[in-house]
C-alpha cells in the first residue's frame, strides 16, 4: 500500500472498544499523513472519533436506513462513492463481514482471539493468563498491510470548549472524574460503597469531583453526592461531546470496567478502574493503565472472569466487588494525586 489510498476502519460498537481504537488510529494517522482514513461507526460515537485529527467519520445507521442486508448494500454503495480502496475491519462480526463482501476491496480483519477468551472464562490453571490486549490486536491489523509498527499514541489535551469553561468556572481544586455505573451489575461497584468513596474524597477538600453518567441516571448520581460540597453532575449539563472534552482535562478518572475509563485513557489521563466478574487478562484494560486496575478477590471468587462483558453473574457472586474496600480505592487515588500534572 502507498499514498492515495483511502482506508475505511470499521468498528460499530461498543463505546469502550471504539475509544480503544483512538490511540491506534492517532498513531497511524501521524505516521502516514498521506493516507486518507475514514472510520465507520454508529452515529452516537461521532464525538469519540472526531477527537482524532485528520480523520473522517462516516455514520452507520444500522437501526434505520442501513438495517439488514438491503441496508448494508445501500451502505456499501455509499462507501463506494467515498472512494474507499481498502478496509480494516476492527469488529469482525456478521454485519462487517457482509459489508466486506459487498465492497470487494482489499481488506484485513481483526483476530479477536475468541478461542483464548473462551478458555479464559471456562477456567483451568493453564488458561488463566494475560491475553493480547484489544489495542494490540488493533495494531496487528495494520501490520498485515506491511505498515511499520506504530506504537499507539494518546491524544493531546484539547482546548476547553465554552460549555466546559462555563461548567467548571468555580472549580479550582484538582479534578477527579468518577463514572460509577456500568452496563452490567457484574461490573458495577456497589452504590452504597461508592457513596462512601465520593463522600470521603469530597471531605478531603482536595478535589472537584465530576460524576459522569447518562441523563436517565441522574437520580442515582444525585443520591451518590447527597450532602457533598464539591461534586458536580455532568449529566443533563453537558452534551456527550462536551463530557469527553471535560474528561480530557481531568487529573484522575475513576471508572468501572466500562467505556468512560477508555475515554480518559485515550487522553493519557491516569485512570483507576474497578473490576468485578471481568478481569484485565481478557485484554480490555484502558490504554497504558494496567497498573491502576483494582481487582476483586479472585481467591474468594475463583471463577473470575465469569464472562468477557460482565453479563454473567453466577449465584453467590453478588458480593464480589465488596472485596474492594473504599479505603483501597481512596488510597489509590491519593497516590495518583501526588503524581499527576
Amino acid at each position: 500500500m502507498h499514498s492515495s489510498k483511502h482506508i475505511l476502519i470499521i468498528r460499530l460498537s461498543a463505546m469502550g472498544d471504539v475509544a480503544m481504537m483512538v490511540p491506534v488510529i492517532n498513531a497511524f494517522a501521524k505516521a502516514y499523513p498521506d493516507v486518507k482514513i475514514s472510520v465507520l461507526s454508529k452515529p452516537f460515537f461521532r464525538p469519540i472519533i472526531e477527537t482524532i485529527p485528520n480523520i473522517t467519520f462516516i455514520p452507520a445507521e444500522v437501526t434505520s436506513r442501513h438495517k439488514g442486508i438491503s441496508g448494508l448494500w445501500k451502505l456499501s454503495r455509499e462507501l463506494k462513492k467515498e472512494g474507499i480502496t481498502h478496509i480494516a475491519d476492527l469488529h469482525n462480526v456478521i454485519r462487517s463481514k457482509i459489508l466486506l463482501k459487498f465492497m470487494r476491496v482489499p481488506s484485513v480483519q481483526i483476530d479477536k482471539g475468541r478461542a483464548e477468551k473462551k478458555a479464559l472464562i471456562n477456567g483451568g490453571v493453564d488458561s488463566f493468563k494475560p491475553l493480547k490486549t484489544t489495542i494490540f490486536r488493533y495494531t496487528e491489523v495494520f501490520k498485515k498491510w506491511k505498515y511499520k509498527d506504530t506504537a499507539p499514541v494518546a491524544l493531546s489535551r484539547p482546548d476547553k470548549e465554552q460549555a466546559v469553561v462555563n461548567f467548571i468556572k468555580n472549580c479550582h481544586k484538582k479534578w477527579l472524574g468518577i463514572a460509577p455505573l456500568a452496563a452490567h451489575l457484574g461490573k458495577q461497584y456497589p452504590l452504597d460503597l461508592m457513596k462512601q468513596v465520593v463522600k470521603q474524597l469530597d471531605d478531603s477538600g482536595d478535589w472537584d469531583i465530576f460524576l459522569f453518567g447518562s441523563p436517565d441516571e441522574i437520580d442515582i448520581l444525585k443520591d451518590l453526592c447527597f450532602d457533598c460540597v464539591n461534586v458536580h453532575i455532568t449529566a443533563r449539563s453537558l452534551k456527550f461531546k462536551e463530557q469527553i472534552n471535560l474528561i480530557a482535562q481531568l487529573d484522575v478518572m475513576l471508572s468501572m470496567d466500562s467505556g468512560n475509563g477508555h475515554l480518559s485513557a485515550m487522553y493519557g489521563v491516569p485512570t483507576v478502574t474497578l473490576w468485578g466478574v471481568t478481569h484485565p487478562f481478557a485484554g480490555f484494560a484502558p490504554f497504558n493503565q494496567e497498573k491502576h486496575c483494582i481487582l476483586s478477590n479472585r481467591d474468594a471468587y475463583p471463577d473470575i472472569p465469569t464472562s468477557i462483558y460482565g453479563n454473567v453473574f453466577p449465584d453467590g457472586y453478588e458480593d464480589v466487588m465488596k472485596t474492594i474496600t473504599p479505603d483501597k480505592i481512596i488510597d489509590k487515588i491519593k497516590s495518583l494525586n501526588k503524581t499527576t500534572y
